[in-house]
């Protein structure tokens, strides 16, 4: 694929979309667009096609329904190299859709902030029905779900043309990211069931992220990282790493900060293989970490240590004589 004929944007997010657009059109791509996006991109001087041109009909039901029509899906899915499928499109005066840029309602967003009607109206059908078709066709098709996207598109474009491989790549980010929409549209529901018999749902959906990478898993030969929920921010971030942690370093910092935790005083924990190797409380943190070191310094070696207070320049001192 070279540079795209025709490209449809359909975007709650409208970040970045207008410069977007005007990179695309630069280069004779005929930009589509759903109502609201058609309204940004023309107010920002980018000539745009608004999709209902294309379907012959107006938005219908408040917006509900918008791109769902063949003269939409039919350019999407299809395949370029099946002679049926393009006469099908030329018999109907349609031109293929190269590009699709589509970025959901922001259900994960508003809707724990909303009553379940309004929530309702936050799940996208239109949108997530564009992103897989656009995702399933990836052998014809480039589809983008994010406008962190953008730049990399471009750049992949005015490089010569999109590899396969890159393509099937967004398309495997996308079904991620459908996947991981629906997902939290199952959970929100399942929260809001009936209050007298709250018990777990029959189908319980988790969609993970990757928020960083592990040295290695449970053993030196297995790869690992870690995840969070899907629409959870927070990554366990360090200051500073010798070695990147492991899977087992995380069992170790749950278990040494959650004991470090149940202390008042100033306290210390050292964990190695999930295993307390010392604890100890003290009017001074050091003191703590003296104690703490001293119940089995062979064993401590390699391990965790949790403090229950901000290290002090003094315990940093001692503990950097440590390997931990």
């Amino acid at each position: 694929m070279t540079w795209p004929r025709a490209a449809l944007l359909s975007l709650s997010d409208q970040s970045r979309a207008a410069e977007f657009a005007r990179a695309l059109a630069a280069r004779g791509t005929r930009i589509l667009a759903s109502a609201g996006t058609a309204r940004h991109l023309e107010q920002a001087g980018v000539t745009v096609t608004p999709v209902e041109r294309l379907t012959g009909f107006d938005e219908l039901l408040g917006g509900r329904v918008k791109t769902l029509h063949p003269n939409v899906h039919a350019p999407i899915l299809a395949r370029r190299s099946v002679a049926s499928d393009m006469a099908s499109l030329k018999e109907r005066g349609l031109e293929p859709i190269d590009l699709v840029a589509v970025t959901l309602y922001p259900f994960e967003a508003r809707a724990r902030s909303l009553d379940e009607a309004a929530a309702v109206e936050e799940i996208d059908v239109g949108g997530v029905a564009l992103l897989r078709a656009a995702a399933k066709n990836y052998a014809d098709v480039i589809v983008v779900h994010d406008p962190a996207q953008y730049r990399e598109v471009l750049e992949a474009l005015e490089a010569g043309g999109t590899s396969l491989e890159q393509r099937r790549a967004w398309a495997f980010q996308t079904f991620a990211r459908t996947a991981r929409y629906d997902a939290a549209i199952a959970a929100e529901l399942g929260r809001r069931g009936p209050v007298a018999a709250p018990e777990p749902p029959p189908i319980h959906v988790l969609a993970l992220e990757k928020m960083r990478p592990l040295r290695y898993g449970e053993n030196p030969h297995q790869a690992a990282a870690l995840y969070a929920r899907a629409g959870e921010t927070g990554v366990l971030e360090a200051w500073r790493e010798g070695k990147g942690l492991s899977f087992n370093n995380l069992l170790d910092i749950e278990a040494a900060v959650s004991l470090a935790w149940r202390f008042t005083a100033p306290a210390c924990v050292i964990v190695k293989h999930a295993q307390p190797c010392g604890a100890a409380c003290a009017e001074k943190l050091a003191r703590a970490y003296e104690l703490a070191l001293g119940s089995d310094e062979l064993s401590a070696f390699g391990g965790v240590v949790a403090f229950n207070r901000e290290l002090d320049g003094g315990t940093a001192e001692l503990l950097a004589g440590q390997f931990v």
